[in-house]
């Protein structure tokens, strides 16, 4: 039987996944008609291929604005909306809840390759048809990913236009006005509601989708045979994807740091090295390519790292959407039924890159000299293989359930992910570190000797200087891995240096390259100093909280038990908590620090810090998120742990009624004049009124009806009457309360005692507040500062290495 729903809206829906229909279409158009205009040079497929490809940038627009109208305006009958937002976000996490699911993410990926598209079109000439035609399959293939179909029983793509209804089977769909029982969505991931979540996704997106230009760039050379020409093009676009990529990946650092509560910035999550893997690859294609242009060699390793590059970021979209790393990833996707689709993404990709890899490979350009020991060609590509051997060594760790799927093993992960991968990487970063400084003093071909060692010698003196310096300062003698690398990181630094000093004195080219390594090394150090010096601050020596189960999810070493309004010393600092405020569904917990001076006593340092909160059971329990304070040597890292149990935190509330909610009533038998205690001041008993009414409650002939005058006197100063009654109707008693709000009272008039000439007063109080709590754990990050400082440095030399090679394209 057909139901006709109330109150749906409809129209934003069709429209959406009209443009969705014509989005994949029209990709897919412009695709063969690039190919056409690339294999016969025929101005008219050129024609239909641009269209086409003008028709598939408003059609993504087009979907994005239909699917930002239906969330920001909570229309829940779509399942899009319901499944990733809620009425009290605000309008930055709506945004953010735009690109939670698979879908959105889908849609970012697609609308930024169709940006870069824009620009291809105006900028690449005569390379527009072929590189053209590689960017708009893979706009083909992620517009499927969209579509929502089955065919011949087989599921193609997930529509974010999915209406609640009908992607689940719940009983309210029989009601025709299912709409009114759902009062909101089911909100935004506790872990997702931070500022950097709302910028780190997009350019993480904008990261990948960049590669897709240099792979096609590498594609059409390979298919046109205009070998060293893609290399000159195919730079700047490459710089460009590693700057946009690694800009994101650090971004998701500073999401883990200052959202997550491992309390760090780097936890080798699979999805994590998803991410990193490309970036790595196409870092040493950018040094290969680099070393090609200025020397003629390596040209296959160039094209290949270029390639496998793109093809690897398919590969960690298969990871993290697919659903196989769903049991060792904490953000990774769940599987959407797209796993055989992820699996022909990549191997459309991965076909293209073997087929011309293999079909060109007698006709790519090669020198039978080789490099000699002293060019820098020769160590490029020395470092290029070091950092593919990172990559091998990193997927081979991540890809286990993928192993495990693939051939029936049940090879565990794992078990302590940070030290499995930093025992591996490790010795490769310092490999890189070391490249990264000698190489700025060799020259492509040939490099003069003598100079090369009075340059390297003398910066290694100085790096060495530097490195004995942090040893000292970190205090950490014991680890030799840790001191080689500060020591290679310096090198980086101090080598670096000095060719950015050369470069302002003139040899500007050299600019970029050098500030991207001094970021690099900067950042190598701030991450070792930090990760290898921090330090618990919270220290409990009881090695006890006295909160249940506590000690199955935390280290009670590590945390401190802080009951409101009671100062507690920890270190330097004496800490206060001071209370909370609620913002729904988040709680923030006020916590003071001081600093106090051990000679004079008087406090040095004063701030407040507010880590918030919110209790989700579908994420176990209490979710913390971290708050930080910021100096230039250092950062105080503070996390709540556990908090006192309250509605706000729970999502509901016990309603309480009748005497419940107050303490066993004291029962006194008094009498006009007397003075009784409670625990805020006393009640003085005045009278009997005789004539007392009842409100609501008609008074009949034979009703006895006495009330008992009362004065409530505060300890504050304050009085407050009243006047509890107590009814006899028809040889039934009944005692009517009357409360006093302000002092927690409930007064009872609940007897008459004439042979005692006494009467019964019943003084409930309620219950004093149980005082708040909070457990929290805080910690000192020495030198972290030099981390982000290093990837920000970083990704100005990537940006100014662009303008450089930008300037070197001529009109190919």
């Amino acid at each position: 039987m057909d139901i006709t729903y109330v109150g749906e809206t409809l129209l934003p829906g069709k429209i959406g996944q009209f443009f969705v229909i014509l989005s994949f279409g029209s990709a897919l158009l412009s695709c063969i008609s690039y190919y056409f205009a690339t294999i016969h040079k025929d101005r008219s497929w050129l024609k239909i291929a641009r269209i086409a490809f003008w028709i598939n940038v408003v059609s993504v627009v087009s979907i994005g604005s239909c699917l930002f109208y239906i969330i920001y305006n909570h229309l829940f009958e779509y399942y899009y909306a319901w499944d990733h937002s809620s009425r009290s976000l605000p309008t930055h996490f709506i945004i953010s809840s735009f690109w939670e699911g698979q879908e959105g993410s889908f849609w970012l990926w697609m609308f930024w390759q169709g940006l870069l598209g824009v620009v291809l079109v105006f900028r690449a000439k005569s390379w527009e048809s072929p590189v053209m035609t590689v960017v708009m399959l893979c706009q083909a293939v992620l517009g499927s990913m969209l579509i929502g179909v089955e065919i011949l029983g087989e599921r193609v793509g997930s529509s974010p236009f999915i209406l609640f209804r009908d992607a689940m089977d719940l009983p309210i769909f029989s009601d025709p006005n299912y709409l009114g029982m759902i009062t909101d969505g089911s909100g935004l991931n506790a872990l997702l509601q931070n500022y950097w979540m709302v910028i780190h996704p997009p350019t993480l997106f904008l990261g990948f989708a960049a590669m897709i230009v240099p792979f096609a760039y590498a594609v059409a050379g390979l298919w046109q045979r205009r070998y060293k020409e893609w290399i000159v093009v195919g730079i700047p676009w490459a710089l460009f994807a590693v700057m946009t990529l690694g800009a994101g990946i650090i971004m998701g650092s500073f999401w883990a740091y200052e959202a997550l509560n491992f309390g760090g910035f780097w936890a080798w999550d699979p999805v994590e090295n998803a991410s990193i893997i490309p970036w790595f690859t196409l870092i040493a294609a950018v040094h290969v390519m680099v070393a090609f242009k200025n020397s003629g060699h390596s040209y296959f390793t160039a094209t290949f790292l270029a390639l496998v590059s793109f093809v690897l970021v398919i590969y960690a979209s298969f990871l993290t959407r697919s659903g196989v790393l769903g049991e060792t990833s904490v953000h990774s996707f769940t599987d959407l039924g797209l796993y055989w689709q992820l699996v022909a993404f990549n191997v459309i990709f991965l076909g293209i890159m073997v087929y011309l890899l293999v079909k060109r490979k007698k006709e790519m350009p090669s020198t039978k000299k080789e490099e000699d020991i002293y060019s820098r060609e020769f160590w490029l590509f020395v470092g290029a293989l070091v950092l593919t051997v990172a990559c091998v060594q990193i997927i081979a760790s991540t890809s286990i359930p993928v192993f495990n799927a693939v051939f029936g093993t049940k090879v565990a992960p794992p078990i302590d992910p940070v030290q499995h991968y930093n025992k591996w990487q490790a010795g490769f970063a310092v490999v890189v570190a070391l490249l990264s400084a000698f190489t700025q003093f060799m020259k492509y071909k040939r490099t003069d000797v003598r100079k090369f060692y009075a340059a390297a010698i003398a910066s290694l003196v100085v790096a060495l200087v530097v490195t004995a310096v942090v040893v000292y300062i970190t205090n950490v003698y014991t680890n030799f891995m840790y001191i080689l690398l500060v020591f290679a990181a310096a090198y980086t630094v101090v080598a670096n240096g000095k060719i950015l000093g050369d470069a302002i004195r003139g040899k500007w080219k050299l600019t970029g390259s050098a500030v991207a390594h001094i970021g690099f090394g900067l950042l190598l150090i701030g991450g070792l100093v930090a990760a290898a010096t921090n330090e618990v601050i919270s220290v409990n020596s009881s090695n006890y909280i006295a909160v249940a189960g506590f000690d199955q999810v935390e280290k009670p070493g590590d945390n401190l038990f802080l009951t409101e309004g009671e100062p507690t010393q920890m270190g330097a600092y004496r800490i206060t908590y001071v209370g909370d405020s609620v913002a729904p569904p988040n709680v923030y917990y006020k916590i003071n620090y001081e600093k106090i001076d051990d000679e004079t006593g008087r406090v040095t340092d004063r701030f407040q810090l507010r880590p918030f909160a919110q209790n989700n059971p579908q994420m176990g329990g209490l979710i913390g998120t971290p708050a930080t304070k910021h100096y230039l040597t250092h950062d105080v890292y503070t996390l709540i742990t556990a908090a006192m149990s309250e509605p706000h935190l729970q999502g509901q509330q016990d309603e309480q009624t009748g005497f419940e909610a107050y303490d066993e009533p004291a029962v006194y038998e008094t009498n006009i004049g007397d003075t009784l205690r409670y625990r805020n001041g006393y009640i003085v008993v005045e009278g009997i009124n005789r004539n007392a009414t009842v409100q609501n409650i008609p008074r009949k002939d034979d009703d006895i009806i006495v009330g008992l005058t009362l004065r409530v006197h505060a300890a504050t100063g304050e009085t407050y009457e009243a006047e509890p009654v107590f009814l006899i109707r028809g040889g039934t008693t009944f005692d009517l309360f009357k409360d006093v709000e302000d002092q927690g009272l409930r007064l009872r008039f609940s007897n008459i005692m004439p042979q005692k000439d006494k009467l019964e007063l019943m003084v409930y109080q309620k219950p004093l507040p149980e005082k708040k709590w909070i457990v929290f754990k805080a910690i000192r990050f020495p030198y972290i500062n030099f981390f982000w400082c290093g990837a920000i440095v970083m990704t100005i030399g990537f940006f100014l290495s662009i303008l450089r090679r930008n300037k070197e394209i001529k009109s190919v």
